[in-house]
């Protein structure tokens, strides 16, 4: 069985106190490849032919691991203090952008900061024609916000199956049409549960049904697990295939694959092995790497899916027209101590949208989580460091090593030598102090630093680094009094937020020629309340000014706060020719209710969002919606709805 999120969490309170050790860059490549002029038409990827050749693999993976452990029992026996207690070793590894994007909506206008524009990315509050749809606890609101009307509660309903007892954690929310998809893991059917739920065009919700499709838990700190293209849901999910159970004191190693069902529904497969591409690393913990993909478009969920065996390190990227899963092998001692430790190296595998065949490039490094990654015309731009192993669970806040810049040729992934050596492009960079990596790229630069992340405020003097795409293709460093704990676009310009130890700062800079500081807001006494991507948003008015909304926290409160604490307030800041001004905020009025939450009791994925809407400001704190209005340069409060649970609660859901 997974082990659940409360237990991954143990070692992230151990690690925010530590630093990363020295690491040297990633290794380019003693024979650079050129870059290409046009896009692959095909990959280079051998899938299994049948269902023989599939399971000979796996038997021979099962016989290869039985016959390590069997060898290391038999050394364990020989070894002075046999039969003593000492230490065991895991059999697991030890953790499993731009401007804000218009999406497929019909209003044409999103309120969710996205990495790639038209790629809509799972959140806790999405749009429906005059609504807001939000997931917290386990439970579904609708708030109503017609124009020229105050919010006003509509509608709540429980994300679990009628009748049963939860037992998921639900993370993330996506809208298609009349269809809300709430995304969770579920740890007793060991699957990833999708709800599916109706909105009427009045805002109220009602339950169609669950599916569950069988997975490992996808959760990561910064990734989302899902995405919406059109009508097409998309999602990453891992499968271990070596996972341990013991059935009549035996121990089975039989794998689990990708496959759906309905709440009582049998399982049905999704992935042919004609649909699972044979691995190019050998890997002491293999894990199928699957891209499923929905289609929203019919009344019934139809999924499809397909897979790529590699090492347990992974990070994904979704651009808008491929899937991409950089794979990196384990960073652990062998079995025999007489062996010594020894990485592989990495893989990059391209998985198509459009269902063309997929490709696979070697290369080096890892990179820290999928903000790592650009797709451009042409080429894919990684960020890498010399140590990492992924973005599941919380490995993307510890991050070590030199850094470098790769850069794969597209029309590589059609290539058979691409697989046979690395020919990717790379690029040395200036390698930052600190261990909580920040990185984006912002118009035609990548940006880069280290923070806080989610561990406890601390006085620095950090710096933020700067490369050029193109042109001089230089590296800037920008010394900063503060940390680098988010790094956001504004339009072609950035600005790069972080905390001193007590204050949090908001550090404009403009990126065309030579990067400079243009200007910077203090907030004193206060910190980031959200980590998440999602908990920004920019919403611009012209070419270079706009507005800015970011929970905030006090100056003290470490990163994690979001995770069990109540909301925070939202402020917000007026940006013009790259000048802040403060409009203050937005604030909740915790009254220490008890919501009886009975599913999906921590906040993972934030419980606050700033939110620009139809020419409205609003701030999501928790169960509150609260709706501000500039007035002599400042945001002051008009209205707030609350959305509580209905019944046996004290207040109903209108406000």
């Amino acid at each position: 069985m997974p082990i659940p999120r409360s237990v991954w969490m143990v070692p992230l309170l151990v690690a925010v106190g530590c630093k990363s050790s020295s690491q040297p860059s990633p290794q380019p490549p003693t024979q650079p490849g050129e870059a290409p002029k046009e896009a692959p038409v095909a990959g280079n990827l051998q899938p299994f032919d049948n269902d023989a050749e599939l399971q000979s693999y796996i038997s021979e993976l099962v016989a290869e691991r039985k016959k390590e452990e069997r060898e290391a029992r038999e050394r364990a026996k020989s070894s002075p203090g046999y039969g003593q207690a000492v230490p065991q070793a895991s059999a697991a590894p030890s953790a499993d952008a731009s401007a804000p994007a218009k999406d497929s909506k019909a209003e044409g206008e999103s309120i969710t900061n996205t990495q790639e524009a038209g790629v809509d990315e799972g959140g806790i509050v999405k749009t429906h024609g005059d609504h807001l749809v939000v997931l917290r606890r386990g439970r579904l609101f609708t708030v109503r916000v017609a124009k020229g009307a105050p919010p006003k509660a509509i509608s709540m309903i429980d994300v679990f199956p009628p009748g049963t007892r939860p037992d998921a954690w639900y993370d993330e929310m996506l809208i298609h049409d009349g269809t809300i998809v709430v995304v969770g893991y579920s740890y007793r059917a060991q699957a990833t549960e999708l709800g599916l739920f109706n909105i009427g065009s009045d805002g109220r919700l009602s339950y169609r049904g669950t599916h569950y499709l069988r997975s490992n838990d996808y959760y990561s700190s910064r990734n989302y697990a899902s995405r919406l293209l059109g009508d097409k849901l998309v999602f990453y999910m891992p499968y271990m295939l070596l996972t341990s159970r013991w059935e009549g004191g035996e121990q089975d190693l039989t794998p689990s694959f990708p496959a759906v069902r309905a709440a009582t529904g049998q399982w049905r497969d999704v992935v042919r092995s004609s649909q699972i591409f044979r691995p190019i690393q050998k890997a002491r913990f293999p894990v199928l790497h699957t891209v499923v993909t929905c289609d929203l478009g019919g009344r019934e969920l139809d999924c499809k899916a397909r897979s790529v065996i590699g090492p347990f390190g992974r990070t994904f990227y979704v651009s808008s027209r491929a899937v991409y899963v950089w794979v990196t092998d384990e960073v652990f001692a062998p079995l025999d101590p007489s062996k010594p430790v020894k990485r592989q190296g990495s893989i990059v595998y391209r998985l198509p949208l459009d269902g063309s065949d997929p490709g696979a490039v070697r290369v080096h490094g890892a990179p820290t989580d999928q903000f790592s990654f650009k797709e451009a015309k042409d080429q894919l731009h990684v960020l890498v460091r010399a140590d990492g192993d992924g973005d599941a669970m919380w490995a993307p806040e510890a991050r070590a090593g030199g850094v470098a810049l790769a850069s794969v040729a597209l029309s590589s992934f059609g290539n058979h030598q691409s697989i046979e050596r690395d020919t990717t492009q790379y690029v040395d960079l200036p390698k930052p102090e600190g261990w909580s990596m920040q990185n984006r790229f912002v118009g035609d630069s990548v940006l880069y630093g280290t923070g806080i992340g989610w561990g406890r405020p601390e006085a620095t003097n950090s710096k933020v680094f700067v490369h050029r795409l193109s042109g001089s293709r230089e590296t800037r460093n920008v010394p900063l009094p503060h940390g680098v704990d988010r790094i956001e676009a504004m339009g072609d310009d950035a600005v790069v937020i972080g905390s001193d130890g007590k204050n949090l700062h908001f550090t404009a800079m403009q990126l065309g020629g030579a990067p400079r500081v243009v200007d910077r807001h203090v907030e004193r006494n206060a910190m980031q309340g959200e980590t998440r991507s999602h908990g920004f948003f920019f919403k611009p008015t012209a070419d270079e000014d706009g507005l800015l909304g970011l929970p905030v926290r006090g100056g003290e409160e470490p990163g994690f706060s979001h995770l069990v604490n109540g909301s925070a307030s939202v402020l917000f800041l007026r940006v013009t020719d790259l000048r802040f001004s403060s409009l203050g905020g937005l604030r909740s009025r915790p009254d220490n209710i008890d919501d009886q939450c009975v599913a999906s009791c921590v906040d993972w994925y934030g419980n606050a969002r700033p939110i620009f809407w139809q020419n409205r400001i609003f701030a999501l704190l928790g169960y509150e919606l609260v709706e501000g209005r500039i007035e002599d340069r400042e945001i002051v409060e008009v209205a707030r709805a609350t959305m509580l649970p209905a019944g046996k609660f004290r207040a109903t859901l209108a406000h």
